[in-house]
């Protein structure tokens, strides 16, 4: 499995030009890159660059090129960043040890990097593991001190299980509580049996598309891959966790879409206690937390931060701004909700726009339960400049899209538009491009459809 590196780390790259409509100036790309991926999707060639100086990353720097596959037309979105002061021959005057010694934790790397800005400085990039997901020390390469602690780490504010989606939307039953983990306050008939397709043969919960990396020990193993558990077994987490991960590509793959996150998904369920989960880009990895009702026992937790993991395949980084961390919240809600929608009844017990409603069930009182929905009335003016709140504007839109287009039609439209996003996206950028996406995969007709969403939430 290939490892994605995190480049941005200082969220201070803007974007400097539209995502469309730029014609090509030479096919090249600028002197002072380095090429991180190139994806290939339906409709055009992506290129991702960080920027360099001196030969090194410069940190909150992206440059991107997407070609169009017909016409050869290359559009940009250039995110160089300014490099002032700073002398191409600096060198260190502190060592690597003593940049990771002034860092807290088992150092995962150790880089040489630049802070840009006016005064640009040269610096070490320490990435740093911890039970809590990794951390990223900027340690000045001069004078040895801290200069910033930050946390690459996407979250939710929720904890729960697949069953199918999860046993309250697949009873209907509101009333159910977690009651410690035990067997008893699930029904059998919540359990369903399903197929785990496409593991490795190891005996592990491992395969093309998922793989389980809790501690050895704590894993679940079968020498015939039979893995029937309850609820109180930890290996159950595991269970869902695999099935629920390798169902999410299955799906984006029978679409047509063989280069989003197509990998195998590291996925950590057994200690990290909060009622909380997150995908840390920093190691690509997503940990599942067990507070309260452990929350992957709610399938529809997993396909949220599943959600980020796509979105980081698709654009490096993606999501380093208040606006496009919004998105992101946004898409791994209504990401939640496409996959949840083919496997629960959409009713006023159990609306499919409510999400988690197992996993929320520990910590809300209202009825129906949910972490949060997609059929808010919120609009552009009413942000708040909180990625949760403000995702709610974005992942109505979409919901839009999807009652109006269907599942499989604005899934694809969403998935391609997002490969031509950057890392700090504005939602009014996002959303043109989306109905951008819309006419040239389906034609005026849907694009229509696209922008009305969006105009209905006023962010375009």
């Amino acid at each position: 499995m290939r490892l994605r590196r995190l480049v941005t780390a200082a969220g201070i790259a803007a974007l400097a030009a539209p995502l469309t409509g730029i014609p090509a100036q030479a096919a090249p790309a600028p002197d002072g890159l380095r090429l991180l991926v190139t994806h290939q999707s339906l409709l055009a060639t992506h290129e991702w660059y960080v920027q360099t100086f001196a030969g090194h990353d410069v940190l909150g720097s992206f440059y991107a090129r997407h070609v169009d596959r017909k016409t050869g037309r290359v559009s940009v979105a250039d995110g160089r960043v300014e490099v002032g002061g700073l002398d191409a021959a600096a060198t260190p005057r502190v060592g690597a040890e003593a940049a990771r010694a002034a860092a807290s934790g088992p150092a995962l790397s150790t880089e040489v990097a630049v802070l840009p800005g006016k005064s640009a400085k040269l610096v070490y990039a320490v990435l740093t593991d911890g039970d809590a997901g990794a951390r990223r020390t900027i340690v000045d390469a001069v004078s040895g001190s801290v200069l910033k602690v930050e946390s690459p780490i996407k979250h939710v504010d929720g904890t729960g299980q697949v069953f199918s989606p999860n046993p309250v939307a697949d009873l209907q039953a509101q009333a159910l509580t977690d009651q410690r983990d035990q067997n008893r306050a699930v029904p059998d008939v919540a359990y369903h049996r399903v197929t785990l397709s496409n593991l490795d043969g190891s005996g592990s919960l491992s395969g093309d598309f998922s793989r389980n990396v809790d501690p050895r020990g704590r894993q679940a193993r079968s020498a015939t891959n039979t893995f029937v558990y309850l609820r109180e077994s930890d290996f159950f987490e595991q269970v869902m966790s695999y099935w629920g991960q390798t169902e999410a590509q299955k799906y984006i793959q029978r679409l047509g879409f063989t280069d989003v996150n197509n990998e195998p998904q590291e996925i950590k369920t057994t200690g990290f206690p909060d009622d909380n989960s997150f995908y840390d880009p920093s190691v690509d990895r997503i940990t599942m937390g067990t507070g309260g009702v452990d929350d992957a026992e709610d399938a529809e937790v997993i396909w949220h931060e599943y959600g980020h993991a796509i979105q980081d395949a698709q654009v490096p980084n993606f999501g380093d701004s208040i606006e496009a961390g919004s998105i992101g919240e946004a898409f791994g809600d209504w990401w939640a909700m496409i996959m949840s929608a083919p496997l629960q009844r959409d009713t006023a017990i159990t609306p499919l726009a409510c999400i988690a409603d197992w996993d929320s069930v520990s910590y809300t009182s209202d009825e129906p339960h949910c972490l949060r929905r997609t059929d808010t009335d919120l609009t552009y003016a009413d942000r708040i400049g909180q990625v949760h709140f403000d995702g709610q504007i974005w992942s109505r839109a979409l919901n839009d899209v999807f009652r109006a287009l269907g599942r499989d039609r604005s899934a694809t439209i969403v998935l391609e538009s997002q490969f031509s996003f950057t890392p700090t996206i504005t939602m009014a950028a996002a959303a043109q491009v989306t109905v951008d996406t819309a006419q040239a995969l389906f034609g005026a007709a849907d694009a229509a459809t696209v922008r009305a969403a969006f105009q209905a939430r006023g962010i375009i």
